[in-house]
């Protein structure tokens, strides 16, 4: 069996420094605009919404605005439901499909939960087309008090300011050919560690919270995307990614001590969508219907219980 390339940035075996993150952010070149393709939809949503400016990013003179959208002042008397998306830039859907529930369903759901919609959390990664911000930090490992990441430092200061805990949190997110090709062998030189080959899952999976499992829950997801899409399969090993799957389509994940998104509120109901873009059978158009579609199971769901 060859073995893989040693990857492009640093040298085998030794964690990067300074000289090699700056090496590696030189061969980010922006493929799209935040400012075009994501902000004005954002804010054209403002008509219906209330926009809400949770902070910016200053990076290398590049400014992004951060934006989340509600249904109106928070009603004391409603559960409250965070949907997140981009928190990985890269992954299209997620962003796509956030604002694609604000603009075809979020108005069904007014009157009955206060909706807390941050689209795309990570907009240097948007534009990048990667896993990473700017200083080669993956935000959804760093969701803590402490976090180096500007991203993961504003969407917990805008949670905690939203002034009533949550029922619901749903993260948005894909697994691509490009975690395989170039996002875990950049983690294993970053870290200076050997990189080990794995497996896409072909088809849509969630990942639920080990210390607070929800079977049920992720169960009605499953079952309301596979309309839209096809569900992963385990492997010959009955894994998702290295991790034993649970039930059809689910894994977990230790999602707060791990600093996932998906664990920053404590919700009741928590999950992590992730759609696969990269199949043959699968079009832009799809990937966004699937996230909406598992948006609204999620609501359905933990509105009903």
């Amino acid at each position: 069996m060859t073995s893989p390339a040693p990857y492009p940035v640093g040298t085998p075996g030794q964690p990067w420094g300074e000289a090699e993150v700056a090496q590696w952010r030189a061969r980010q070149m922006r493929q799209r605009r935040y400012d075009t393709l994501v902000e004005p939809r954002i804010k054209a949503l403002a008509d219906h919404f209330t926009l809400i400016p949770y902070g910016a990013l200053d990076y290398a003179g590049e400014h992004y605005p951060l934006y989340a959208l509600a249904n109106g002042p928070v009603d004391p008397a409603l559960p409250s439901a965070l949907v997140t998306g981009g928190v990985h830039g890269y992954e299209t859907s997620g962003v796509m499909g956030a604002l694609e529930f604000l603009e075809t369903r979020a108005a069904d759901y007014a009157g009955r939960v206060n909706l807390l919609i941050a689209p795309c959390v990570s907009p240097w990664g948007f534009e990048r087309i990667n896993r990473w911000n700017y200083d080669a930090i993956d935000p959804n490992r760093n969701f803590r008090e402490d976090s180096p990441a500007g991203e993961c430092r504003a969407l917990l200061a805008l949670v905690a300011g939203h002034g009533a805990p949550f029922l619901l949190h749903i993260d948005l997110h894909e697994t691509t050919d490009s975690d395989e090709d170039e996002f875990r062998p950049a983690l294993a030189a970053r870290d200076g560690k050997a990189y080990e080959p794995d497996t896409i899952p072909d088809g849509f999976y969630l990942v639920d919270d080990t210390k607070n499992l929800q079977p049920a829950f992720q169960a009605a997801i499953i079952a309301a995307v596979e309309r839209v899409t096809h569900i992963a399969p385990a492997d010959a090993q009955g894994q998702i990614i290295g991790s034993p799957v649970l039930q059809r389509g689910v894994i977990a994940y230790p999602l707060a001590s791990a600093g996932l998104c998906a664990g920053l509120t404590g919700a009741r109901f928590t999950t992590t969508t992730e759609v696969y873009p990269d199949s043959p059978s699968a079009t832009p158009e799809e990937c966004n219907a699937a996230q909406v579609a598992a948006v609204c199971a999620a609501l359905d769901f933990a509105l009903g219980a």
